[in-house]
């Protein structure tokens, strides 16, 4: 048995469109893929997925219910966008991607992020593993994909990441603020109101809150963008 060092790389895969239900998302003027929330492999030769899709959700719905490669699907309307659960089949891509990942004990930290560059499909991930793993993987890519490693880093999730530089009487400032509806639309508490719970001024609140707001912006921003 070995220890071996548990690390977190975010990449960027880049690969021209293929043949598949999402790359007839990305040609439509209409919509677009923006985030796979899940993955994965269901019965049969089936994967069961949760996607994001920006754009019309009559537009989605009409791509999901024309495409072969689709058994059943569901359509959130979620305003400017849609959440889609949905059974594939024949996502030959998605079957090597998910192949190399499992043959080199990689962990996806979703969601997958994607965007469209020209004719070319790029998917921004975060995946966890040993060293030797993700040197492995990256070297195992077929030749049609290129890979960008832009971060390495220690393996805390993407989302307590952006809130590791709060101390505890800030992680409480903040969570109090949530609860007694500080950012809610309207506000349903005041710099004033939230100061009396902490026994401080109302303008030693707005500071603190603007020092946490930038912090865990700043992570979030470091994490996904």
């Amino acid at each position: 048995m070995t220890n071996e060092t548990l690390r977190s790389a975010t990449i960027v895969l880049s690969q021209r469109q293929q043949a598949s239900i999402f790359d007839a998302v990305d040609r439509s003027d209409a919509v677009s893929l923006a985030t796979t929330r899940y993955l994965g492999p269901s019965a049969g030769d089936y994967y069961v997925g949760l996607s994001e899709i920006d754009g019309d959700p009559g537009t989605v719905r009409a791509l999901f219910e024309s495409s072969e490669q689709v058994r059943q699907y569901a359509v959130e309307d979620a305003g400017d966008h849609s959440f889609v659960y949905a059974h594939y089949r024949d996502l030959d891509p998605v079957d090597d991607l998910i192949s190399l990942l499992y043959r080199h004990d990689l962990v996806v930290d979703w969601p997958i992020v994607h965007r469209q560059r020209g004719d070319a499909a790029e998917s921004r991930l975060r995946v966890v593993g040993t060293d030797s793993g993700i040197q492995r993987a990256a070297a195992d890519l077929p030749a049609s994909v290129e890979v960008t490693v832009e971060k390495l880093s220690t393996v805390a999730p993407a989302s307590e990441a952006a809130f590791a530089g709060l101390t505890e009487r800030q992680r409480s400032l903040l969570r109090h603020a949530v609860r007694v509806g500080y950012y809610d639309v309207p506000r349903g508490a005041t710099h004033r109101e939230i100061a009396e719970a902490f026994d401080v001024a109302p303008g030693t609140v707005s500071e603190r809150l603007q020092r946490i707001e930038r912090r865990v912006m700043e992570g979030y921003v470091r994490a996904f963008l």
